[in-house]
């Protein structure tokens, strides 16, 4: 499909007029996507639109339920579309949501990962006088080190297509970082559910041990880096286990350990902690959403590409690095702590 769909539709705007930033009422941004970190890796951009936008509504095109959730606090979005996660199942509700898009006219159409098909058609086929497919020149891309970052390039590119029109004010301001937005209540349950597992006022340090596929290092990794940590860090910290959905933990729930699956309440926890290791997940970019300084490992994902980039965030490649190495690292983030 990326292959058939990759000349779909293009940013030319010949015969266009420059863009009138008053006259920006409405946006929709496309990312039909089903995945947490996916949906959190776009919160930048949202950002980014309300920035430039201060008076526009944001409409989102996405796939499966996680969207209204992770958006539920941001007050610029308006309408949520979502596809359903298993189109073939729920086939009438899928051409309805395309279908859907159709309905309102946008001032701007951006399409989020110019390699998604579902993003490309989905942009190509709103209704939009400006579309932004994602096409930039390499000219461009090379200006910038840190324009391969997932959560980066779109608000680059974003930038890009502004510029070309007349609009230039944020060309160099810093790019947002992800962003749950959580209110001070969920912070604040979050704080007294934290208080319950550790039962003591230390800091405390969360770590999740979990990850899908090849990203998710072994037991033995895991028993290795867990009793190192505790050694080290014992007398000051806490050490807490996120658990994932599937409630399975590579230490064996030696540590104290939390499960829940809204996520909300589990990164308001998060938030509560020090800071967060964990390898790279969507679970990482949530502590990297919930403001935390996050840890993330390394070890077949491009870091350059999904490294947390919040304030003391950081990331470590384990296969250069070995657990005592690791510990300098955290040591520096110990120490701004």
């Amino acid at each position: 499909m990326c292959g058939l769909t990759k000349n779909v539709g293009n940013s030319g705007f010949e015969g266009k007029k420059m863009l009138n930033k008053d006259e920006v009422k409405r946006v929709l941004i496309c990312r039909p996507n089903h995945r947490l970190g996916n949906m959190l890796l776009i919160t930048p951009l949202v950002q980014e639109v309300e920035r430039t936008f201060p008076d526009c509504k944001i409409d989102l095109f996405v796939k499966g339920n996680l969207a209204p959730i992770i958006f539920s606090n941001y007050t610029s979005i308006d309408r949520i579309i979502k596809l359903p996660k298993k189109h073939f199942k729920e086939l009438f509700r899928y051409i309805g949501e395309w279908i859907a898009i159709k309905k309102t006219r946008y001032d701007i159409v951006i399409n989020v990962n110019k390699n998604s098909s579902s993003g490309r058609l989905s942009t190509k086929a709103a209704r939009g006088y400006y579309k932004f497919f994602g096409d930039v020149e390499e000219s461009y891309t090379a200006k910038y080190s840190d324009y391969c970052h997932i959560a980066k390039y779109p608000v680059y590119n974003f930038r890009y297509y502004l510029s070309i029109l007349g609009i230039t004010e944020r060309e160099n301001a810093e790019i947002p970082i992800l962003n749950l937005k959580l209110s001070e209540t969920e912070l604040f349950e979050g704080k007294r559910t934290l208080a319950e597992l550790v039962k003591d006022d230390r800091k405390t340090i969360s770590i999740f041990t979990y990850a899908t596929g090849n990203k998710c290092y072994s037991k033995e990794w895991w028993e290795d880096f867990y009793t190192t940590l505790q050694e080290r860090y014992a007398d000051e910290y806490n050490i807490v286990e996120i658990l994932p959905v599937e409630n399975v933990s590579q230490i064996d729930f030696k540590a104290p350990s939390f499960y829940s699956k809204d996520i909300r309440e589990i990164a308001a926890v998060i938030a509560n902690t020090a800071f967060f290791i964990g390898a790279d997940s969507g679970m990482m970019h949530l502590a990297s959403a919930s403001q935390t300084p996050t840890v993330g490992l390394f070890s077949i994902t491009k870091a350059n590409v999904y490294t947390p980039y919040n304030e003391s965030s950081t990331s470590i490649n384990t296969n250069k690095l070995c657990t005592n190495r690791c510990m300098i690292v955290l040591d520096k983030i110990v120490r701004s702590n």
